[in-house]
């Protein structure tokens, strides 16, 4: 079952195209990293997603229910906006007691929760007001907010943007730690903390999708038939560089005066390939090694080649 799935998902401002036909199938009980760059269209398609914009074509799919706008259920989602609204004048409790009410929940449930979620968000006694939080503890706060109605599915928008190291840590242990217990669908430009958290991305470019699959897929793609390989001085490496350059078959990539990714068709071809090279030259190796690629080199080579 797909706790999300789109078809045909578009999005037009005027001339503007800001979301094109995407197609989404986002496993339940996943944690989905969303990236693209500013203005790809990540705020937009979320909106869509949550009921708060009107798709220009294409149907919406939420724990198997489809989404009319203008006739959305949110009883079993969660929402964290990219910038979180809160009534200063409250206390963390009084303003998630506020929202479970908006959600009809009774005093003692409401209470339960609450405090539930307050020890799960690290807010738990805080008795000042909200107007005197942090940027982190508001964010930390939002995701309670998000969760106050037992959702099977939550969305954030960029809810470590602005943060320090510390506040960002935060906000993903908190996002960690939700992994089994919903779905949850965050858009960021931080490509370490989706490798990190994640076990499913989307990369969006210019309203586009450009990936779609778990972490894991995604790297082995992307690391397929290429291997990374270090020489022990500059002028080996400059004199493997020319061989290999004028290799037929072979494509060689310089990330340092002595360290290179080599790609070929196949596997074996790049086993051969690379040890006919050192012998003919008598280039001494100091290592060799197949190519993981990290999301951030993934991001920068898919958007790269729009």
């Amino acid at each position: 079952m797909n706790a999300i799935e789109t078809i045909g998902l578009t999005k037009r401002f005027g001339a503007h195209q800001a979301v094109d036909n995407l197609n989404l199938k986002i496993p339940t009980g996943s944690i989905c990293g969303f990236l693209g760059k500013n203005g790809a269209g990540k705020t937009t398609t979320i909106k869509m997603l949550v009921g708060l914009a009107k798709p220009t074509n294409g149907s919406i799919f939420l724990m198997e229910d489809e989404r009319k706008f203008g006739n959305c259920n949110n009883a079993n989602i969660g929402y964290l906006p990219d910038v979180p609204n809160f009534y200063g004048y409250m206390t963390a409790s009084e303003y998630l007691d506020f929202c479970g009410n908006l959600y009809g929940m009774e005093g003692k449930k409401r209470k339960e929760r609450t405090n539930q979620l307050l020890k799960q968000v690290d807010l738990f006694g805080v008795k000042t007001r909200i107007t005197g939080y942090s940027r982190g503890m508001k964010q930390r706060l939002g995701i309670a907010q998000a969760l106050m109605n037992e959702p099977n599915l939550i969305f954030m928008d960029e809810p470590i943007s602005a943060l320090d190291p510390i506040g960002r840590h935060e906000v993903m242990e908190i996002i960690r730690s939700l992994r089994g217990l919903v779905t949850v669908f965050f858009s960021t430009h931080i490509l370490s903390d989706v490798e990190n958290v994640c076990d499913y991305g989307l990369i969006l470019d210019k309203g586009r999708i450009l990936a779609d699959d778990s972490i894991e897929n995604i790297k082995k793609k992307h690391s397929s038939n290429t291997a990374k390989i270090r020489l022990c001085s500059s002028a080996d490496g400059s004199r493997f560089y020319s061989l290999a350059k004028s290799r037929q078959g072979l494509t060689i990539e310089e990330k340092s005066p002595v360290e290179f990714l080599l790609r070929a068709e196949d596997t074996q071809n790049l086993g051969k390939c690379i040890p006919s090279l050192l012998s003919e030259e008598t280039i001494a190796l100091e290592s060799y090694q197949a190519y993981v690629p990290s999301l951030e080199d993934i991001f920068l080579e898919v958007t790269a080649n729009a």
